[in-house]
C-alpha cells in the first residue's frame, strides 16, 4: 500500500533466465561438461562439416525442380515453374517404367537380401570352431571391397554360357543360361549378387549384437533340453531384434535407392528394359541437360523414402514404444 490511500498491487516481474540465481551454475556445468568431451567434439567436428556440406548444402539445388532452369541466369534468376516439370515427369512413359523396375528390385532386396546378413550372423555365432567361423567370415566380407565394376567384370564370364555356373548346373542337367543377358532373370540375378556381394559385410553389426548377449542365457536354455533352433528362435532373435528394427528403419529410408553402381554396370542393352531404375534415369535426364526433370525425379525418390521411413517408425513406436529412430 502506497501513501494517498491507494491500494495498489505490486506484480512480481520474471526474472530474466540469464538473470536466474541457478543460470549461471547451469553454464558453468555444461561448460565443464564441454571441456571433460573436448576431444570427442573435437573428433565429431570433420565428420559434421563433411555432413553439412554434402549432404544439407546440395538440398538448395532442389529448388530447380521448380523452375525452368537456364545455366546462364542460375538458379535464382531462372523462372519459377511450379509443378510443371513433375507434370512432365509423372506424365512420361521413362519415368513410370524406371519407378515400376525400382519398386520391384527394393520389394526383393528388403525381402530377400535384408534378411541375409542376419541369417549369416546367426549361423556363423552356432559354429563353434573358431578357425572355421573367421575363415567363413573372411570369405563373405572380401566382395564388399570390391567395386561393382570388378564384381561385373567376375560375373558376367561366371554366370556366361560357358561360365562355372553353367557348367555346375550341366552336372545336375540344367540347361545353360545367360543369365545377366536375359530379361525374365535379371531381377533375380541383381538379388543373388547383392547377397553375395553385401551380406558378409552386413553380418559385422548383427554378430556383434549376438556377442553381447549373457552366455548364461544359452546355458540354462541347454540345462532345460532347448535344441539348438530353440535357443536361436527364443534368446538369439530376441536379442538382436533392436538392432534389426533399426537397421531396417534405416534401410527402408533408402528403398527406391536401389544401388546405382550394381545395376548400372550389370544392365546390358537386352536387359536395358527391366534394367532402368530411377538413379539411372536421373542420369540420363542429366545428360541430356534436362536438369528440371532429373533433380524432380531425384526430389520424389527422396520424399518417398522419408515418407516410408514415418510410417515404418510409427509402427515400430506403436508395437514398442521404446524402439524406433525417436
Amino acid at each position: 500500500m502506497q501513501k494517498g490511500g491507494a491500494n495498489r498491487l505490486e506484480i512480481p516481474r520474471a526474472v530474466p533466465e540469464s538473470q536466474h540465481p541457478g543460470a549461471a551454475a547451469r553454464w558453468q556445468r555444461q561448460w565443464r561438461i564441454y571441456k571433460q568431451h573436448r576431444a570427442l567434439i573435437i573428433m565429431l567436428l570433420p565428420g559434421l562439416a563433411l555432413f553439412l556440406l554434402f549432404s544439407y548444402v546440395p538440398m538448395y539445388g532442389v529448388v530447380i525442380a521448380f523452375k525452368n532452369f537456364q545455366i546462364t541466369e542460375g538458379i535464382l534468376g531462372s523462372p519459377w515453374a511450379g509443378w510443371e516439370n513433375f507434370q512432365r515427369l509423372f506424365q512420361g512413359n521413362g519415368f513410370m517404367n524406371a519407378l515400376r523396375n525400382s519398386v520391384v528390385i527394393a520389394f526383393l532386396k528388403m525381402v530377400l537380401v535384408f534378411p541375409a546378413p542376419i541369417i549369416l550372423a546367426l549361423l556363423l555365432n552356432e559354429l563353434r570352431v573358431t578357425w572355421f567361423r573367421r575363415t567363413i567370415q573372411t570369405v563373405t566380407y572380401l566382395p564388399h571391397f570390391f567395386s561393382w565394376v570388378v564384381l561385373a567384370g567376375i560375373l558376367f564370364p561366371f554366370l556366361g554360357n560357358e561360365g562355372g555356373f553353367n557348367k555346375l548346373l550341366g552336372m545336375f542337367g540344367i540347361s545353360q543360361q545367360l543369365w545377366l543377358l536375359e530379361p525374365d532373370y535379371f531381377y533375380g540375378m541383381v538379388a543373388l549378387t547383392n547377397i553375395w556381394q553385401s551380406a558378409g559385410w552386413g553380418s559385422i553389426v548383427y554378430f556383434a549384437a549376438l556377442a553381447s548377449i549373457d552366455p548364461s542365457l544359452y546355458e540354462a536354455a541347454i540345462a532345460d533340453g532347448a535344441s539348438r533352433w530353440r535357443r536361436i528362435w527364443h534368446i538369439s532373435l530376441p536379442s538382436i531384434a533392436p538392432t534389426v528394427i533399426i537397421m531396417y528403419l534405416l534401410n527402408i529410408g533408402h528403398f527406391l535407392s536401389v544401388g546405382f553402381d550394381q545395376i548400372y554396370n550389370l544392365v546390358t542393352p537386352p536387359t536395358s528394359g527391366v534394367g532402368e531404375i530411377l538413379d539411372t534415369y536421373v542420369l540420363r535426364r542429366l545428360l541430356t541437360m534436362d536438369y528440371e526433370l532429373g533433380t524432380a525425379a531425384g526430389l520424389f525418390n527422396s520424399t518417398v523414402g522419408l515418407v516410408l521411413v514415418l510410417i515404418a517408425n510409427t509402427l515400430v513406436k506403436l508395437y514398442d514404444k521404446e524402439r524406433g529412430l525417436w
